[in-house]
């Protein structure tokens, strides 16, 4: 089980309302990681117009990402990628009945701050926009809305869930179909905690310790991390995931839901790749399902992949020295 708890005391981001005779507390971590916890076992969908958050919300998606450009074009186009416009933001909102989520850039704290203003369920600050801080990341505990954040390691993530972040994703790289890295980063943060749940395990208190310096994070976070075996919010797989058995496999290595950028409206059968992989990651555990899934796409019309070895920009290295 997920812990819901972790708020730092005198937060900004939690506010106090007054109801009549009731008060009301928002931006609360219950809040903000039960808003995550109710998305796992789902797919969030990247869209740029309000026809492709139909298109999602009718295949099935949990929730969608808005951006201006797919994270393949944003590749492609080069120069300075910024947060989407309010005015498709709104629309979108207005079109959907699911959470709708957007991006803002690295360490750019007025981007997520107009986003919060405009109502959006959560805030991605996020690799693929080009980061506005290359060495510090938002304090995301002076916000109401809920934070995610990409990470390759449980350094990263730890560090992410410090400032606040309220769910945590792999970074991959994005704008690729290529899922291999995504794969790498899951089974990095698994390795390490499994690490720390045998030290945890062995009664080491002094190694733990260490563990936390090294990790520059807090004990307290390294030790609830190890007690539970797992990271203290949901983990989500994102970053060239462009098929049914992509996302599958991703939930076998212990991801709780999946994030899918540029490998469904990139495709020529859009439609019919985002209600496969929703199925997918709903029934990963039956190879059967999956094979079902698998059948309702032509590999013929996904997006060209990249060799992810030879690419001059590395997304996932934007935002690593935080």
């Amino acid at each position: 089980m997920i812990p819901l708890s972790g708020d730092v005391a005198n937060s900004k981001g939690i506010i106090d309302e007054k109801i009549e005779s009731y008060s009301i507390k928002r931006g609360t971590s219950t809040l903000k990681r039960g808003l995550a916890h109710m998305l796992k076992n789902g797919v969030v969908m990247d869209v740029t117009t309000v026809e492709q958050a139909q298109i999602a919300e009718d295949s099935g998606a949990v929730s969608v990402m808005v951006l201006d450009k797919l994270p393949s074009d944003v590749r492609k186009a080069g120069g300075v990628a910024r947060t989407a416009s309010i005015r498709i933001i709104q629309e979108i909102m207005d079109s959907v009945t699911i959470p709708v989520m957007a991006k803002c850039r690295i360490g750019h704290v007025y981007e997520a701050k107009v986003l919060q203003e405009t109502n959006v369920d959560m805030i991605d600050e996020s690799e693929v926009l080009t980061p506005a801080d290359e060495l510090h990341h938002i304090w995301k505990w002076d916000f109401t809305t809920p934070f995610v954040n990409g990470a390759r390691s449980l350094g990263e993530a730890l560090r992410r869930i410090e400032e606040g972040a309220a769910m945590i994703r792999t970074k991959g790289e994005p704008g690729t179909g290529n899922v291999a890295e995504a794969v790498t980063h899951i089974k990095n943060v698994n390795d390490e905690l499994r690490r720390i749940k045998s030290i945890y395990d062995s009664g080491d208190e002094q190694e733990l310790i260490r563990m936390a310096r090294d990790l520059r994070v807090s004990y307290e976070l390294v030790e609830e991390t190890a007690s539970l075996g797992r990271l203290p919010v949901v983990n989500f797989a994102a970053g060239g995931i462009s098929t049914p058995a992509d996302a599958a496999y991703l939930m076998t290595l212990g991801c709780d839901g999946i994030f899918v950028g540029s490998g469904i409206f990139k495709a020529e059968d859009a439609k019919e790749r985002a209600q496969a992989i929703v199925l997918a990651t709903t029934f990963w555990e039956d190879p059967d399902k999956v094979k079902e899934a698998q059948k309702m796409i032509d590999e013929r019309q996904s997006m060209l992949g990249l060799d992810t070895k030879n690419l001059e920009l590395k997304m996932q290295e934007r935002g690593s020295t935080a």
